[in-house]
């Protein structure tokens, strides 16, 4: 297999001042998703970091980690488990509720999705606060599956969300 493209993935990432809300610059992913390029390259980077690791599931999740997920465990050879906001998934599930600034969320992954002693590779597309991927690692625990790492397409450093996470490993393409 040939080396990942080299392309500077954050020319592909769009500044949104105010979005959400005032203060806030939101990194848009879609011009990166609009390059078969640079979408690719990022597949292939991500790939390349974890390649020869031993991952069999990469488990992503909702809604943006589905888009980077999914191709990534196609490259890899490996399985693909959406992880979903509550009453999405129609098989009994396993769930984890988390907090987030005004209130909090649960996330559910189906109960026999992950296998116990699996190895699994977490993906998302933004490290944040890290409230989200922090419940993704407790489900990843409580399934008895073994986490080999975390990975973003993009963290935003200033959030310290990586203090708030406990894998062997925090990986992202893009730090901000």
């Amino acid at each position: 297999m040939t080396a990942p493209a080299t392309i500077d993935l954050r020319e592909y990432i769009r500044n949104i001042p105010d979005f959400p809300k005032p203060g806030i610059q939101f990194k848009d992913i879609t011009p990166l998703l609009a390059s078969p390029e640079a979408f690719r390259s990022a597949i292939e980077q991500l790939a390349a970091h974890f390649r020869g690791r031993g991952v069999e599931v990469i488990a992503a999740a909702e809604a943006r980690g589905f888009i980077f997920g999914a191709p990534l465990a196609m490259q890899m050879g490996a399985g693909f488990v959406p992880i979903r906001k509550p009453g999405k998934l129609p098989y009994a599930t396993i769930a984890q509720e988390y907090q987030l600034e005004y209130g909090s969320d649960r996330l559910e992954v189906h109960s026999d999705a992950l296998g116990r002693g699996r190895r699994v590779l977490l993906l998302d597309d933004v490290l944040a606060t890290g409230g989200t991927m922090k419940a993704c690692i407790d489900l990843v625990h409580s399934a008895g599956a073994e986490l080999v790492a975390c990975a973003f397409v993009i963290e935003l450093s200033f959030l310290e969300g990586r203090a708030r996470l406990t894998p062997p490993e925090v990986f992202s393409l893009i730090t901000y």
